[in-house]
């Protein structure tokens, strides 16, 4: 919601975030906060199966390069993020219009329905169910590179705890760290993406078409700090994730 936001002018401005969770509450109820869930859970699994996956594989190809590790977590990291990137990207699309909505949950139509009309109005490609594909791509891409090339290189710096509680906080507090660092250098990317797959200003007119576009309009009409818009509850969900 805050991503979408075009200034304090906008008639749909949160002041913060208690007071958008408040606003939300009042005016779409509890399962205002739950809209566009079933995407994501059904992204979920082959997401993070790609993800996994497809970073090993591109980490066993560029042992061939001869790469120094860090560099090659690095970029497995990336390639993994822009394959996940292809797979999540539909999902994208309708869990983000969905959450846009401002109406209550009951006057919205369902996932399938909207994903049938995202697909009635603008087909399978990138004006209907792989809008802001490029945005998707930079935003995984960059957040895996950033997050496997920090977390597997600070783990290994850092020396193995032999008491299990111990061990565990100290992955947990590289992987926090990662996904928070992960979180702060992706989230233009991001707020691009939200842009894009997002209702635009005037209903009928495209204003927020491709990736780096789209920032470069938010940055000249909205200023630098537009481009993390939405940062405290993205570093809180995917922070501890």
């Amino acid at each position: 919601r805050f991503q979408i936001q075009r200034g304090k002018t906008d008639p749909t401005s949160y002041k913060s975030l208690g007071d958008c969770f408040r606003t939300i509450f009042q005016r779409e109820g509890l399962l205002g906060f739950y809209k566009g869930i079933l995407p994501p859970v059904l992204a979920e699994t082959p997401k993070r199966a790609v993800k996994f996956f497809t970073f090993e594989q591109y980490k066993k190809l560029l042992g061939y390069a001869s790469l120094p590790p860090g560099l090659a977590f690095a970029v497995a990291g990336l390639g993994s993020g822009i394959t996940e990137a292809v797979v999540v990207n539909p999902f994208e699309v309708v869990k983000v219009t969905l959450q846009t909505n401002q109406s209550v949950v009951t006057e919205q139509p369902s996932s399938f329905v909207q994903a049938q009309q995202i697909i009635k109005t603008g087909g399978l490609g990138f004006q209907g169910l792989n809008k802001g594909l490029t945005a998707t791509l930079g935003r995984h891409g960059v957040f895996n590179m950033v997050y496997f090339g920090f977390y597997f290189n600070v783990k290994n710096i850092l020396p193995v705890n032999k008491d299990p509680n111990l061990e565990f906080l100290r992955k947990f507090g590289i992987g926090l760290v990662s996904g928070t660092i992960a979180s702060i250098i992706n989230i233009p990317f991001d707020v691009a993406k939200s842009r894009i797959q997002g209702p635009q200003p005037v209903p009928g007119e495209i204003k927020y078409r491709t990736c780096f576009k789209t920032m470069a309009t938010v940055y000249k009409e909205e200023g630098f700090l537009a481009l993390y818009k939405g940062l405290l509850p993205k570093i809180m969900r995917l922070g501890p994730g």
